[in-house]
C-alpha cells in the first residue's frame, strides 16, 4: 500500500511539474503583452498616381476599306490615359523614440505622399529615409513630440519552429489588429528574390499587415510581416516575414549610409545535388557548386575554380546553394574572409577579400537588363523624366539611338496638360539644343531659365518617331 501512494505521489509531483513547465512557456492570456506592443505599431497610408485608359465604346473593329475606318480608329486604342490617385494601406512599427519606423519597400515604393498614423490617432507624414527593394524593407521617419515608444529585434537565429508568435498590423485599414500563432517553418525561399529566407507562420495575416511586426512571446520583434500565400486575397494560414537578423543589418545600412552595401565574390553557383555529391566524393548533399567564377573577380583572385564546393564561408556553415548569396551579401567590405571548398576529394582553404557588389562590372551588367532608370522631376514643366533605356528602344522600331529623355509622367497643372504632348513621347532637344539624357536635359533646361525667359522650346519625338516643336510657357 505504501508503495502505490509513493506511485501515485510520484505521478502527482511529475503533473505539477509538467503544468508548471508548460505555464511558463504558454501565458493565460496575451493581453498585458500586447498592451505593451501596440503602441509601437503605426498604420500607413501611401498615395500614388496611376493611369487607367477609358473603355472603348465601339467593342468592334472596321473592316479594312470601310468609311468609318479611319474615323474610329482612335477609339480602338483604347482612349486617352486617364491618371487617378489612389492609396495603399500598409503597417509599420518604431524601432526609435525619434520617429525611425520600420515598413516594407512595397508598401512606399512610388508614393507621392506617406503617412503614418499612431494609436493615439495623431497622423503624421513621413519621409523615406531609405528602402531595399531587393529585401523589401523600408525605413521612414516622422517628426513629432509625443513620447513614442520604439521596440527591439530579436535574435531570430534562436526562433524555432513551434514558437509563440503575435502578429499586429492593419488589415484591411482596420488598425490595431492582434492575432497569434506559430512559426510553422524557417528558411523558406518562395521566389520573391535571390536572398529569401523567410519565417513562415499561421498567424493570419492579411492584406494592410505588410511591414507590420511578428513578435515573439518577449515582446521582441523576431520578423517583418511581408507576403502571404492565398488565391483569395485573405489569409489561409501561411504568412512570411522577413527575419530580424537580416532586416537588422539592412536597417542599420540605411539609417548609417542611406544605401545598402552588400558582399561580392564573383561566382555563379548551382546547388548540390545527391548524384553531383556522390560524383564528387563528398559524403552528404551540402554546400555550394562554383559553375563559373568571374575573370578577375574576387574568387578567381582567391583560386576558386568551376567545380569546387564551397563548404564554409567566413566561419558560417554552407548547409545548401541558397545560403552562400546571403552570407556572401552581410559580410563587410573589403574583409577577408576564410573559405572552405572541397576539390578533388579535398577540403582546401582559400582567402578571399569581399568586394561591393555595385561596383562590379558584372552587377551592373545585369541590374542594367532590368532596373527602372532614375526618375527626375522637373517642377517647373510640371513632369517627370528619365533616360531612355533598352525597351524604349525595342518598343520603337525607328528609334535609332537611346538619345534623349522619357517623359514618364504630366502633372494635372502641368504648362504641359493643354498641349499636344503625351506621356511615352520623348523629348530631344531644348531650344533647338540636342539632349541626350537627363543630366543633359536639367543642364540645359538651367540655361534656359538663366535667361529669365517666359516660354522654352522642346523638341519632342511622338510614338510614331515623328517629331514635332512645342513651346511651352514655364510655370
Amino acid at each position: 500500500m505504501k508503495s502505490f501512494k509513493k506511485f501515485l505521489l510520484i505521478i502527482f509531483c511529475n503533473i505539477l511539474l509538467i503544468t508548471n513547465l508548460n505555464s511558463k512557456e504558454v501565458p493565460d492570456s496575451f493581453a498585458d503583452l500586447v498592451e505593451k506592443l501596440i503602441p509601437s505599431v503605426v498604420n500607413i497610408s501611401a498615395t500614388r498616381v496611376i493611369e487607367t485608359r477609358t473603355q472603348n465604346p465601339f467593342p468592334f473593329q472596321f473592316p479594312p476599306g470601310h468609311p468609318f475606318e479611319d474615323l474610329f480608329k482612335d477609339f480602338d486604342r483604347g482612349g486617352s490615359p486617364q491618371k487617378r490617385k489612389t492609396q495603399s494601406l500598409g503597417s509599420g512599427f518604431i524601432i526609435d523614440k525619434e520617429g525611425i519606423i520600420i515598413t516594407n519597400n512595397h508598401v512606399v515604393q512610388s508614393a507621392e505622399g506617406i503617412f503614418v498614423k499612431l494609436t493615439n490617432g495623431k497622423e503624421y507624414e513621413a519621409k523615406v529615409l531609405g528602402t531595399d527593394p531587393t529585401s523589401d524593407i523600408a525605413v521612414i521617419k516622422i517628426n513629432t513630440k509625443d513620447n513614442l515608444k520604439a521596440v527591439t529585434f530579436a535574435d531570430s537565429d534562436k526562433a524555432r519552429v513551434g514558437d509563440w508568435v503575435i502578429a499586429i498590423g492593419n488589415p484591411f485599414g482596420l488598425g490595431g489588429t492582434v492575432t497569434a500563432g506559430i512559426i510553422s517553418a524557417r528558411n523558406r525561399d518562395i521566389s520573391l528574390g535571390k536572398y529569401d529566407d523567410f519565417i513562415q507562420t499561421d498567424a493570419p495575416i492579411n492584406q494592410g499587415n505588410s511591414g507590420g511586426p511578428l513578435f515573439n512571446i518577449k515582446g521582441e520583434v523576431v520578423g517583418i510581416n511581408s507576403a502571404i500565400l492565398s488565391n483569395s486575397g485573405g489569409s489561409v494560414g501561411i504568412g512570411f516575414a522577413i527575419p530580424a537578423n537580416f532586416a537588422k543589418n539592412v536597417v542599420k545600412q540605411i539609417t548609417e549610409f542611406g544605401e545598402i552595401k552588400r558582399g561580392y565574390i564573383g561566382v555563379r553557383i548551382q546547388e548540390v545535388t545527391k548524384e553531383i555529391a556522390d560524383s564528387l566524393g563528398l559524403k552528404s548533399q551540402e554546400g555550394a557548386l562554383v559553375s563559373s567564377a568571374s575573370a578577375g573577380g574576387p574568387a578567381d583572385k582567391a583560386g576558386i575554380e568551376a567545380g569546387d564546393i564551397i563548404l564554409e564561408f567566413n566561419n558560417k556553415k554552407v548547409d545548401n546553394m541558397r545560403k552562400l548569396p546571403k552570407i556572401v551579401a552581410d559580410t563587410p567590405i573589403g574583409q577577408s574572409v576564410e573559405v572552405k571548398v572541397w576539390r578533388n576529394k579535398k577540403i582546401l582553404t582559400k582567402n578571399i577579400i569581399v568586394t561591393r557588389l555595385e561596383e562590379t562590372s558584372e552587377y551592373k551588367n545585369e541590374n542594367n537588363k532590368q532596373a527602372i532608370p532614375a526618375v527626375v522631376t522637373i517642377k517647373e514643366l510640371g513632369i517627370k523624366i528619365r533616360n531612355i533605356n533598352n525597351q524604349d528602344v525595342e518598343k520603337r522600331s525607328n528609334l535609332k539611338d537611346k538619345k534623349g529623355v522619357y517623359i514618364l509622367e504630366i502633372s494635372g497643372d502641368s504648362p504641359l496638360a493643354l498641349l499636344p504632348v503625351q506621356q511615352g513621347e520623348i523629348i530631344i532637344a531644348v531650344a533647338n539644343a540636342p539632349v541626350s539624357n537627363v543630366k543633359n536635359f536639367e543642364d540645359q533646361f538651367k540655361k534656359e531659365l538663366k535667361k529669365n525667359t517666359n516660354s522654352v522650346l522642346l523638341t519632342i519625338l511622338d510614338s510614331n518617331n515623328q517629331s514635332k516643336f512645342i513651346g511651352v510657357k514655364i510655370k
